[in-house]
Order: C-alpha cells, then sequence, then structure tokens
C-alpha cells in the first residue's frame, strides 16, 4: 500500500443551501466510489474535516453541517483528521501519517476546489508527493471578485483545475483513475 485517498471536508455544511451557485451535483458521489474502490483495495483513506470553535460557522463542531455526507462516512480503521485552515497539512499530523506508512501517492477528492482541496493538492505536490485530483470528485461554488464581478461555479472550477494541472497534480476523472489503480 503506497497510496491514500484524502476526502476533504465532504461534510453536511456543504449541502446546506447557502453557498450559491454550485457545479458538479455528483461530486461526493463520485468521492464515495472512489472511497469503495480504495476500501476494496484495503488502501488508506484519510477523511478531512473542517473544524471551528465559532458557534456561528457553518463548520462548529456542534452543528450538524460539521458532520460527513453520508456517502462518505469513515469506518473504523479510518483516520480522521480536523483542520482549522485551507490546508489539510498545517496544524495536522497528515504528513507525519503519510511518511510513517510509506505513502507516495495522493489520491485528492472534496469540496471545495478553489480553497481546501486546491491548497492541500498544491502542498501535497511542494511536498513532492505524486498527487493525483480527482476533478469530477470535487466540486466549486460561484465567487465575487473585488471589483463585483461573478464567477459562475464551472469557471471558477475549470480556473482551479488548470491552475493545478501538470504543476502541482495529475488531473483524473473518477472513472480514469478507477481504471488506472484498480483494473490492472
Amino acid at each position: 500500500m503506497d497510496k491514500a485517498l484524502i476526502l476533504i471536508d465532504i461534510q453536511k455544511a456543504f449541502r446546506d443551501g447557502t453557498w450559491g451557485e454550485r457545479n458538479n451535483e455528483f461530486a461526493e458521489l463520485n468521492a464515495s466510489k472512489l472511497l469503495k474502490s480504495f476500501r476494496q483495495n484495503n488502501d488508506m483513506v484519510i477523511h478531512i474535516n473542517h473544524i471551528s470553535n465559532n458557534p456561528e460557522s457553518r463548520f462548529y463542531f456542534n452543528n450538524a453541517g460539521f458532520e460527513f455526507q453520508e456517502h462518505v462516512l469513515p469506518i473504523e480503521n479510518e483516520k480522521v483528521i480536523s483542520k482549522e485552515v485551507n490546508s489539510a497539512f498545517i496544524g495536522t499530523d497528515l504528513k507525519d501519517i503519510l511518511d510513517a506508512n510509506g505513502i507516495k501517492t495522493l489520491v485528492i477528492a472534496g469540496l471545495s476546489t478553489p480553497h481546501c482541496v486546491s491548497t492541500t493538492t498544491r502542498m501535497a505536490g511542494n511536498y513532492g508527493y505524486e498527487t493525483i485530483l480527482v476533478e469530477d470528485a470535487t466540486a466549486s461554488f460561484s465567487l465575487t471578485d473585488h471589483k463585483g464581478r461573478i464567477f459562475s461555479a464551472q469557471e471558477i472550477q475549470d480556473i482551479t483545475i488548470a491552475t493545478l494541472h501538470d504543476e502541482f497534480a495529475a488531473i483524473k476523472s473518477t472513472e480514469e483513475l478507477i481504471g488506472d489503480l484498480f483494473k490492472s
């Protein structure tokens, strides 16, 4: 086992309807397909969640939004790591766990693409892991810039994926990845 699936922030807060326009309604279902394949192959799975101590936050640890979505609930022996910032590497033991287990390849999926997924993917690439971002197991929300311009969720997704492609990660679809890693 030299690969790990990193599922980032697939929490109920991202389905609460307050984030605005979203692309890829199937991201969580695709993440669950990845999860099933990794489990069947007895590969490492690490669930990341975003935690807040602020009771007003969507990710407050006592609010329903903090909980993992049903498609990707952790099971026994799967590591759960809570983070307080965008990167799953900062302030956590993620790198130590990966290195202690000889993990060389990281497969990343989760929410949202331009935030925690992108930041974690960039750091994984910088740390030298073979990093694969599964584009259809991620999703974005529309964003407004400092000039008031609104960018659609699909534009945000496409631009974020383009900035990660080749420099930080290989970009694959769920089916490509499952075919490449598990059907040989």
